[in-house]
């Protein structure tokens, strides 16, 4: 696996190296002795998809509080997103940071957010497919949420409007 640094301290896009051969490629797309290697401790928890049915559905910007911070990885399995994450570590260097990731399937990468990240992500193409591995089980009555538009962290969101939103994203309070 071939590992690439964020921006931000912690975040790696993660690459699978392909053994090819005449039929297509094998690649290994998780491997927790090789996240140790570079010093990240990952326990996989649960399992989830993002189905979205729609160009422009956008969702987030999403964690659960402490004591339930959660890492994770994730892969676009169908369609393309614009994926984004916010360091809302308050001891970071890059608190209230964000930055954003093409993913697709087409390149099989996957996302690798650590604890302490709102996470959120808008869909470029209809059915666009996430898959999620969480270090942390969900915690009803622990999720909270940073508005998608908030101007203190002033993401750039891809042109398009209108974005298909939640009710509940909507109602995300200001930083």
């Amino acid at each position: 696996m071939i590992f690439e640094k964020g921006k931000l301290e912690g975040v790696y896009l993660i690459t699978p190296e392909q053994i090819r051969d005449n039929r297509g490629f094998f690649a290994r797309s998780f491997c927790q002795n090789e996240l140790k290697e570079i010093g990240i401790e990952f326990e996989c928890r649960q399992c989830n998809y993002s189905y979205n049915e729609k160009k422009g559905t956008l969702r987030g910007m999403h964690y659960q509080r402490e004591p339930y911070y959660e890492a994770k990885i994730v892969t676009c399995i169908s369609g393309s997103v614009f994926d984004v994450i916010i360091d809302i570590r308050k001891e970071s260097d890059t608190y209230l940071k964000w930055q954003g990731f093409y993913l697709s399937p087409n390149e099989y990468k996957s996302l690798y957010i650590p604890r302490g990240f709102a996470h959120g992500f808008v869909t470029l193409e209809d059915s666009a497919c996430l898959f999620y591995q969480m270090s942390e089980f969900y915690h009803k009555g622990y999720e909270a949420g940073i508005r998608y538009d908030d101007p203190a962290v002033s993401i750039e969101w891809p042109q398009m409007e209108p974005f298909i939103i939640s009710i509940k994203d909507k109602a995300f309070d200001y930083l």
